[in-house]
């Protein structure tokens, strides 16, 4: 069934970390704890909604490759007053994360999709989806973070919450990606039965 595309697409259809597999890195390594979670939350968000937006004045005329190198500039450049601002808020986060906050300045959503999607729409619609493929990677970012806390430190934001039955291995990047895997492997399922109750609603209504 051909499906007509959603500004809503980035949170649920095709969220960027469970169904397109962008920017998986930091949620696997630094995902393990709600602190961690929040700093890359507000940079990942900060980073790639003002570097979208103004490099979405760069004229088409310019070729292709020479497109992406401004991207990757002004996103570098954004990057600047937003890790200034994170020292301010999450100074001790942002020395756990360490190489993963600097590399969000040249993520999938920045590089990729600005040319594959994003400038394919008109500027409204545009912020409206990039918003929702923030948002979707932000409550990714938010349950995983949540859930390996608690199971691996039984602390939720670090204050303890008294289970003693604890998997530590939650807590490394192995465990990471592995509870990663079980992620996109549940949603992908609930996404599949959604749209094959719809394709039967639609054949029933015929």
């Amino acid at each position: 069934m051909n499906r007509k595309p959603s500004v809503f697409d980035g949170l649920l259809g095709d969220n960027t970390v469970l169904s397109s597999l962008m920017v998986i890195s930091p949620v696997i390594v630094c995902g393990n704890t709600l602190r961690s979670a929040l700093a890359l939350m507000y940079a990942f968000s900060a980073i790639t909604m003002l570097s979208v937006l103004i490099s979405s004045f760069v004229p088409r005329k310019i070729p292709y490759a020479v497109r992406i190198i401004v991207y990757a500039v002004i996103s570098s450049l954004v990057y600047i007053p937003v890790r200034l601002a994170a020292q301010n808020f999450y100074p001790d986060s942002i020395e756990q994360i360490g190489i993963y906050f600097p590399l969000l300045a040249v993520n999938s959503l920045i590089v990729f999709q600005t040319e594959a999607k994003f400038f394919r729409m008109k500027r409204i619609r545009m912020i409206g989806s990039l918003v929702f493929y923030i948002l979707g990677f932000d409550a990714v970012m938010l349950v995983t973070a949540f859930l390996r806390e608690l199971l691996a430190y039984g602390t939720i934001n670090s204050k303890m919450t008294g289970i003693t039955v604890l998997t530590g291995g939650l807590a490394q990047p192995f465990g990471g990606f592995i509870f990663l895997g079980l992620m996109c492997g549940v949603y992908r399922w609930i996404r599949s039965a959604f749209v094959q109750t719809r394709s039967e609603a639609d054949v029933s209504d015929k």
